[in-house]
């Protein structure tokens, strides 16, 4: 094979990579509607009384630790806002009845505790405070 059509493969498959890597992290930030999931597994009392956000995690996550400073944050500058954490290590029957394929992901709950909409992989913090201020009705505050 000549050397110039080798590195325009090489080239070729950089691109398609590079290009399939931006997708897949701009999808990231971006919530997405949830079917009808109940939120049994959810105790009650960890609900907030406008708003839960709830990070699925496991004990091996690399990106889990900062979106959960980064959610802490977000729920300390919204009143009646709450942050629940499950660990799937512990509760692996949730990955399967959740579908929740990666982590960390995170739902987005309203005051009644119905999933609104969920994020997979790592959030930007002005898009879920976004859906945060969708969801309660109010302004996002970034």
């Amino acid at each position: 094979m000549p050397t110039w059509i080798a590195v325009l493969v090489v080239v070729a498959l950089v691109v398609v990579t590079a290009l399939v890597g931006w997708l897949l992290r701009r999808r990231e930030s971006r919530p997405r509607p949830a079917a009808a999931i109940e939120s049994d597994w959810l105790e009650p009392d960890a609900r907030g009384e406008q708003a839960t956000l709830v990070q699925f995690s496991t004990e091996m996550c690399a990106r889990c630790p900062q979106v959960r400073r980064m959610l802490h944050t977000l729920v300390d500058d919204v009143d009646g806002v709450a942050l629940a954490e499950v660990d799937l290590t512990h509760r692996a029957d949730l990955a399967s009845r959740l579908h929740i394929l990666q982590t960390p992901t995170v739902f987005v709950l309203d005051a009644t505790g119905a999933v609104r909409s969920r994020f997979a992989g790592v959030p930007r913090r002005n898009a879920v405070a976004a859906e945060l201020g969708r969801v309660i009705g109010e302004p996002a505050h970034v």
